[in-house]
């Protein structure tokens, strides 16, 4: 029989909801998590909705803590999950691996896999996925960011529609200093601004150097940042470089004002291959966690939703760069006809061009995006790699560390190829952006 060990806190809970002639058939579900043996040290101060499924909370050391609530129906806690240790700590329709730890805040609509810790003071607004041992400290905002396994956020900094990867562990991991703001929001009211820092073909091989993020800085979006990359501190960075391997100490901005005129896109052209460039990167992970991800989630009900829960979020993402990317589009008929009166004979043709292939052709753009989503990439590079896949006993971040070089250059090739179908789908489309 299984003894229930109940901790003082929560006999004189428990005792107090008897004196209140609380039958047994109509305990609450906070009853329930302390009879399976989820620590509550203070019970009477944590909310649960309604609409919360216990099965969904596991009962293998869990830990809430004082005036934490918990809301939604895709709510999933695993073992070892700790709530609120320094503040109060709010989830709602969250998916928390094993050994998540939240220490305080607010987080919505975001899967956090295994051992990922997050500071107090934390915003995750929904789209957020956040990998293994992906690590955060106090007052973070975030929102559509992916961080791949071991990376690792400094405090006060405001990180949203990015995905950051780079570093082999723990003590070798991408970095963000304290401080440190990716600018997605731009002065034509656009949000088409989401940054690489590294990619997926070679990020999710675990063995690529960090990428440091210097702090009191920023990075303009959309932007794409290479492995071995470091950008000084105190530095905002408002270029690429995708190619890696130098510290970047900025550039003295145009000394001159220039006129601004609402609406009026004086260069389309980067702006919108990096745009392409990341919704090419969130369709290959989309095909790296359906082919590869999937086999390691095929235990328990838990581990299966804690799988669907980080799917779920990369569809979010790539529905909210489609959107992002439309509305961009949709803004150039209008822009072309502002910039013509305004440079009248002295108008460039080729930013003509390619205003108008980008709003003209929208429709279609977005129909290759989707199509895209059911390419699985080359099938002998595929077959080959998952061959040397075992996840007989094995977590993912420990198979993937082991498999040799050559093993995860077929990987990558395979990845890389998912990424330029999509890519050269799409250009075909914007003949003038080549």
């Amino acid at each position: 029989m299984l003894e229930i060990i109940f901790t003082k806190e929560n006999k004189k809970y428990v005792a107090e909801r008897k004196c209140n002639n609380m039958v047994d058939h109509e305990k609450s579900l906070i009853d329930a998590l302390i009879e399976k043996g989820v620590k509550l040290p203070n019970p009477s101060s944590v909310e649960i909705g309604e609409e919360v499924d216990n099965n969904l909370i596991s009962s293998e050391d869990v830990t809430i803590h004082t005036g934490c609530k918990i809301f939604g129906k895709k709510t999933l806690i695993m073992p070892g999950v700790k709530l609120g240790s320094r503040s109060p700590v709010t989830i709602k329709d969250c998916q928390l691996g094993r050994n998540v730890d939240l220490k305080g805040g607010y987080f919505e609509g975001s899967t956090f896999l295994d051992s990922v810790n997050m500071g107090d003071g934390a915003e995750v607004r929904e789209g957020c996925l956040l990998e293994e041992e992906a690590n955060v400290a106090h007052t973070v905002g975030l929102k559509q960011t992916i961080l791949f396994p071991f990376v690792t956020l400094g405090s006060i900094v405001n990180f949203c529609d990015i995905l950051m990867a780079g570093g082999t562990s723990r003590t070798n991991h991408s970095e963000v200093g304290s401080s440190y703001i990716h600018f997605n929001y731009t002065p034509y009211q656009d949000k088409a601004t989401a940054s690489l820092i590294g990619d997926v073909a070679y990020g999710v091989m675990l063995n690529q150097p960090p990428i440091f993020l210097g702090g009191q800085g920023g990075l303009v979006g959309p932007s794409q940042i290479g492995y071995n990359t470091v950008i000084a501190a105190g530095v905002i960075y408002r270029g690429d470089f995708p190619q890696g391997h130098k510290i970047l100490m900025g550039k003295a901005l145009q000394s001159d004002d220039i006129d601004f005129y609402p609406g009026l896109y004086r260069s389309v052209r980067r702006r919108v291959i990096n745009c392409i460039e990341y919704i090419a990167n969130i369709i290959a992970l989309k095909q790296w966690y359906k082919v590869v991800r999937f086999n390691f989630y095929q235990g328990s009900n838990m581990e299966k939703l804690l799988y669907e829960g980080a799917v779920e979020k990369i569809d979010i993402i790539f529905n909210e760069r489609i959107k992002r990317f439309k509305q961009l589009a949709h803004k150039m008929e209008k822009s072309v006809d502002l910039y013509k009166s305004i440079k009248g004979k002295k108008a460039s043709e080729e930013l003509i061009n390619q205003k108008s292939e980008l709003f003209e052709n929208i429709q279609k753009i977005e129909k290759e995006f989707n199509d895209c989503l059911s390419y699985s990439g080359d099938e002998k590079k595929r077959d080959e790699f998952l061959r040397n896949i075992d996840v007989t006993g094995k977590d993912y971040v420990s198979v993937i560390k082991n498999l040799n070089e050559d093993v995860k250059k077929t990987g990558t090739s395979w990845l890389i190829g998912i990424v330029e179908n999509a890519r050269n789908s799409v250009l075909k489309y914007l003949p003038s952006f080549v």
